[in-house]
């Protein structure tokens, strides 16, 4: 017969004997066969001999740790009928197949034995070990016992790492913010605890951690890893991540001015916020105010409403037992404005009136007027009121540095004055009508209206210029066919004015009166007229010169004349006839003068 590898056992004896002996001894097997298997999976276990020709029989053995053999189940070539031995540990979990494959049902870790293969002819018996593997991923672990919080400078537990039905048994490592936790006497201490379940087989480790943190733990998340044994080698299992809360005394406190703004100003809210930087912060300090001896006890906040500038000063807070403080200074910017006068003033044209802007403040202030919403230049004075003074004049100042701090007062100033008029005509340049025209000045505006004196009736066809700065102008156009005197009257709440112009019938010319010229150009026109008067002055100083010398050679004249006709006079004692003419032509002029007087005064009666 063939030898067999040493790992296969033979017998040359009779078949029943050999399996006898077989069953009572086996030799030590140098190349085993060993399967895997998960907890709870079905083993399967192929025979690792190779089917015989005339087999008679398999059958399928495990053996005791002390040696001895368990049949568990058999199997005829002949008459294919399987039988499974009457095992407890393996009822209804065996299956044998015609190739002689052993399943197993359900993996157990009781499983993990030396099973063993046997094929039976009629002169040989050969054997082949396979040996069985169960393994068992553990749980995820879990972190048990977790403590309420850490104190600093305080070694305590932190918590168990705890991880379950495990096979084989694994290993528990520690871990903070992701570095391995390495036991330190006093500060890191780890305790590692394996049990294993009887009925099952399966471990559970327990790992327990004692720490001594410090603030640097805060937020520090604290995990533990499992490693364990599959199939396919080493493999880990991390757990979830802890967050504990590490409690340590306060060491410094901090006091601050809410809302954080720059600049503080009167009427503001503020509130003062003190903290400490120890976990769990300080509930209640004691806050210290400028003009308070004591302190006043509060929670960490202090608020102040409405300040004034006499809340400027030094603020302070502390622990409430006093140890640990801190300060602040707190500046409460202001601005007073004082406008005199104020308010709505009336006054007389011509009239002065004094006005002040007083400014007080934290820093310097911007001052600035505003007159009808225009800016103005420069302060205003008056010396003497004009209408064109009349407005509302606002006196505003800021402080550019603290936002929101403006004041402002307002002054109404009223210019009155009685009505003033001037009356001028002129003839239109198609010399068929004449234009009469009322200047008027006046505060509260003037009622103009025009009458015809001696009819008494009154002129309704007027037309008005815009009134500005109390000034404005009413005209009429007339066509008089005769002589007529036109009345102008001007009256407001102040006074009644009237003034009468003579015009004369259209057909008899007249001097024009010319109207006076706009406010716009009455600067143009007063250095035109400087011009004029000294251009004027001048002529007049050259014709005194040539006047008086004119005169001195008149006089001489004068008198050698005079005794020429002197004697002329003796000699022609009648007058010329050109002189009547002339005396007649200055006649005829007064009466007709005296002619339009006459048509007036019987008008007016």
């Amino acid at each position: 017969m063939m030898e067999r590898p040493a790992a296969r056992a033979s017998c040359r004896r009779p078949p029943l004997l050999c399996l006898l002996l077989a069953a009572l001894c086996l030799p030590p097997a140098l190349g085993l066969y060993t399967v895997n298997a998960i907890y709870g999976d079905t083993i399967t276990m192929p025979c690792p001999l190779e089917v015989p020709d005339g087999l008679m029989f398999g059958k399928w053995k495990y053996e005791m740790p002390n040696g001895s053999p368990v049949f568990i189940a058999f199997r005829s070539s002949t008459k294919k009928n399987v039988q499974y031995d009457d095992v407890p540990d393996y009822k209804d979990r065996l299956s044998l197949s015609e190739n002689y494959t052993l399943s197993i049902k359900n993996a157990r870790i009781s499983d993990e034995k030396r099973f063993v293969c046997m094929l039976v002819t009629e002169d040989d018996v050969s054997e082949e070990p396979t040996i069985v593997k169960v393994f068992k991923q553990p749980s995820q672990p879990e972190i048990l016992h977790q403590a309420n919080l850490l104190e600093t400078e305080k070694l305590q537990m932190l918590g168990e790492c705890v991880s379950r039905d495990s096979y084989p048994e694994g290993n528990v490592t520690w871990f903070k913010n992701g570095r391995v936790l390495q036991p330190l006497d006093d500060v890191v201490v780890i305790n590692l605890q394996k049990i294993v379940d009887r009925t099952t087989g399966l471990f559970t480790m327990t790992s327990s951690l004692q720490y001594m943190p410090t603030k640097e733990d805060v937020n520090a998340k604290f995990s533990c890893i499992v490693t364990y044994y599959g199939p396919s080698g080493q493999k880990t299992m991390q757990s979830e991540p802890v967050v504990f809360d590490v409690h340590y005394p306060t060491e410094k406190v901090t006091i601050q001015v809410l809302p954080q703004s720059s600049t503080i100003k009167e009427g503001d809210n503020i509130t003062l916020k003190c903290s400490g930087n120890g976990n769990p912060p300080p509930q209640e300090f004691l806050f210290y105010i400028p003009g308070e001896t004591e302190g006043i006890r509060s929670s960490d906040t202090y608020v102040m409403t409405d300040v004034r500038r006499n809340a400027t000063g030094e603020y302070k807070c502390s622990l409430t037992d006093k140890s640990m403080m801190d300060s602040t200074t707190i500046t409460v910017h202001y601005l007073d404005l004082q406008l005199t006068p104020s308010g709505e003033v009336t006054k007389q044209i011509g009239e002065a009136l004094p006005v002040s802007c007083t400014i007080s403040s934290s820093r310097n202030a911007t001052v600035f007027w505003i007159k009808d919403n225009t800016r103005m230049q420069t302060s205003p004075s008056f010396s003497s009121l004009q209408y064109q003074d009349a407005g509302n004049y606002v006196c505003e100042t800021t402080l550019q540095e603290v936002e929101g701090l403006r004041k402002r007062q307002t002054l109404k100033l009223i210019v009155e004055g009685k009505p003033q008029i001037k009356m001028t005509k002129k003839t239109n340049t198609n010399k068929m009508s004449k234009t009469i025209i009322c200047h008027v000045e006046g505060f509260p505006k003037p009622a103009v209206q025009w009458t015809v004196t001696g009819s008494g009736s009154i002129l309704n066809k007027a037309k008005e210029t815009k009134y500005v700065n109390g000034k404005f102008s009413s005209k009429i156009v007339i066509a008089p066919e005769e002589n007529v005197t036109l009345t102008c009257i001007a009256e407001n709440e102040l006074e009644r004015t009237v003034t009468s112009m003579n015009v004369s019938a259209i057909s008899i010319p007249e001097y024009d009166e010319p109207e006076d010229r706009t406010d716009d150009n009455s600067e143009k026109v007063n250095d035109q007229a400087k011009l004029i008067v000294g251009i004027v002055v001048g002529l007049l100083l050259v014709a005194l010169i040539a006047g008086v010398v004119y005169w001195l050679y008149v006089k001489k004249s004068n008198d050698a004349k005079g005794k020429s006709e002197k004697a002329a006079a003796q000699n022609f004692p009648s007058l010329p006839r050109t002189a009547s003419k002339h005396v007649d032509k200055d006649l005829g002029n007064i009466e007709e003068n005296k002619k339009l007087e006459e048509n007036n005064h019987k008008s007016e009666t």
